[in-house]
């Protein structure tokens, strides 16, 4: 996540409380005392990736109401002594407190960091079931899996480097994959430790250790080279799922088959050697010539990309986590890697060329030694360097804290299409390959951050910062805050919504969020929520044009805000559409279910110039008439071919 400062002023503040900006800012009334809610979501904050909390704003259901706290130096002082005494949470919260003056109101602003790894989980009243973290724009207490979570990654015990009880030094690990680790081994040493026996090889290099009086494997060893029901027992479920699925990202639902699967419960040497093998039968392999050498190459040009992005998943996840599977998804357009596990590092820093803090060091040491995995800090920053080379749209990379999870996205699009070379050339301006290819990012997605621009061009954040201003100077980009975030000039914008070419045109690259590479809060399933991407296909200069929904669009929406397109053919009231969907928390419903469908273009109010209107209604737009007429026509086909 870019690092935005804490500072919120009275322009950014105004704007999302009326564009309904929450997912990193909550809203209490709190004109006279700070309600106990506020330190819900105090924890939510801390535990997830920060946010702000402002007082003296109203919930009016569907609009928020600035009422200003009337007793500001109590109300302030008490909320603030209460975090920093430790009684009412278990840690000291250092809180960054800020007074905004509007319409003659005073709204009290408070940063709530997110408190560091070690520190977690933040909770209340000495009570750590009453831990909470941030999900979309409301907060939810952790559950047991949850708090586990945070506790292993918590300890300083790294889980891989304890040993584990009941198995024998010298009957744990499984023969051929201890050979194969030592043939890659000798390779990359050359006369270390060659002499020595399997036994002593692996007691040498800190598999086998002490454990009381007796020499005990430790859960790297076990999971490294182990046997699979020893695996088995230390993870207690499959280490990778790898799909090939024949479809492209957007039009795959979960029900449809695999065309090809390698489901791996044995260790982490036969884990690559089959998902290897598995990438290698699928991947396109062109024959090349190296004019130097002569010397024939015939590598899949993305292998450096998806080495380091399997290895990665391999080495990162989270072992202790024994419900959720890793899993690699190949499809026509992109692959997919998801991990169990959150990286420790912020999205930002994952591009910087620095050691980071690692959940499982012993394992990564591992693969390092056979050369297996880039030197410390490098990885993530080869699998851009090999994208950027193929000419398409950098990875997507999601940090989701809230989840605790880990997605990297290889998108098979063409960043600097001929389209946008036309276009640009079209501007006058002439652009050096890195400023065509960040421009290029900036119209698909109608902003580009500092740390969009580091992925996009290999470049450190100061080189990085150069780049854009070059752009900000030349009257293609304006920045939109403290030198983090930049959008597209405005009459570019013009021209690009004009042409129907903006980023609202069903972008496929921007997937749940606008910033390539984010710390993601939790805003939830891919799968079942509405996002901020546009949900239609052919979305022009903010009015959705009808009869161009994609079939993926359907399948995207819950099926609370299908009941809601149903109902919406005709103006309905905010009670009606919650009676619809079957929904009685109104904020949650508003928040979760309805905004999305109108930030989507389906569904706007039928008064949006007075969103506070006591007559509000929502109906269906001319996206949404099109969209639901498509519902009606698949269901009648479904029906029929199920007839049939």
């Amino acid at each position: 996540m870019d690092q935005v400062g804490v500072a919120m002023n009275r322009n950014e503040l105004v704007d999302r409380i009326k564009n309904y900006e929450w997912s990193d800012v909550e809203f209490k009334e709190a004109r006279n005392q700070a309600p106990r809610s506020a330190y819900q979501t105090v924890s939510a904050f801390a535990n997830t990736a920060g946010g702000w909390l402002v007082f003296g704003v109203r919930d009016n259901g569907d609009v928020f109401d600035i009422v200003g706290v009337i007793e500001v130096d109590k109300v302030q002082g008490e909320f603030l002594s209460t975090l920093r005494s430790g009684g009412k949470v278990n840690r000291a919260i250092a809180v960054q407190e800020d007074v905004i003056e509007t319409d003659g109101r005073t709204l009290l602003v408070f940063h709530i960091p997110e408190s560091p790894r070690s520190e977690k989980p933040i909770y209340l009243d000495g009570d750590i079931r009453r831990s909470f973290i941030r999900r979309g724009g409301c907060d939810e207490r952790c559950t047991s899996d949850e708090i586990e979570r945070f506790l292993r990654d918590a300890s300083t015990d790294r889980l891989d480097e304890r040993p584990l009880d009941g198995l024998d030094a010298g009957d744990f690990f499984d023969p051929p994959s201890v050979r194969w680790f030592r043939r890659m081994f000798d390779d990359r040493n050359p006369g270390r430790g060659q002499e020595l026996s399997d036994d002593e090889f692996l007691q040498e290099w800190g598999f086998v250790v002490d454990n009381g009086n007796r020499l005990a494997p430790t859960r790297a060893a076990v999971l490294l080279v182990g046997r699979p029901r020893h695996v088995r027992r230390a993870v207690g479920r499959p280490l990778v799922d790898y799909q090939f699925i024949n479809a492209d990202a957007d039009s795959w639902t979960t029900d449809q088959r695999w065309s090809d699967r390698v489901l791996v419960e044995e260790n982490l040497v036969q884990a690559w050697l089959m998902v290897s093998e598995a990438y290698t039968r699928h991947a396109e392999r062109p024959f090349r010539l190296d004019a130097a050498t002569l010397r024939r190459n015939d590598d899949p040009p993305d292998y450096t990309a998806f080495r380091e992005a399997a290895i990665n998943l391999l080495v990162h996840q989270d072992y202790g986590d024994r419900h959720r599977t890793a899993f690699i998804r190949s499809f026509r357009d992109r692959t997919v890697f998801w991990n169990p596990g959150d990286a420790f590092a912020t999205a930002g820093e994952l591009l910087d060329p620095i050691a980071k803090h690692l959940r499982n060091p012993a394992i990564v040491t591992a693969f390092r030694r056979i050369g297996l995995s880039e030197q410390a800090g490098t990885g993530m920053r080869a699998i851009f360097r090999n994208w950027q080379s193929l000419g398409h749209v950098p990875p997507v990379i999601e940090n989701d804290k809230t989840r605790k999870a880990f997605e990297l996205r290889l998108l098979r699009h063409e960043l600097l299409s001929d389209e946008q070379q036309q276009f640009q050339a079209q501007l006058g301006v002439r652009l050096d390959d890195e400023r065509a290819r960040v421009l290029a990012f900036a119209c698909r997605n109608s902003r580009v951050s500092l740390t969009d621009t580091k992925a996009i061009t290999g470049r450190t954040a100061p080189e990085a910062r150069e780049v854009l201003s070059g752009l900000v100077v030349g009257n293609l980009l304006r920045p939109l805050d403290n030198g983090t975030r930049y959008g597209l000039a405005e009459h570019l914008q013009h021209r690009l919504d004009a042409a129907g070419r903006g980023p609202a045109a069903g972008d496929p690259v921007t997937g749940k969020s606008r910033n390539m590479v984010t710390d993601h809060v939790g805003a939830g399933s891919e799968r079942n929520m509405v996002t901020q991407r546009n949900m239609v296909s052919d979305h022009v200069g903010g009015m959705p044009k009808p009869n161009m929904v994609s079939d993926h669009v359907i399948r995207k929406l819950t099926a609370q805000q299908q009941r809601i397109v149903a109902a919406c053919d005709v103006p309905r009231s905010v009670p009606d559409l919650m009676e619809s969907a079957g929904v009685k928390h109104r904020t949650h419903f508003r928040r979760t279910h309805l905004l999305p469908l109108v930030r989507a273009g389906i569904v706007t109010m039928t008064n949006p110039e007075n969103p506070r209107a006591v007559n509000q209604r929502y109906i269906l737009t001319d996206a949404g008439v099109a969209l639901r007429a498509t519902r009606i026509s698949k269901k009648k086909e479904d029906e029929r071919g199920g007839a049939g």
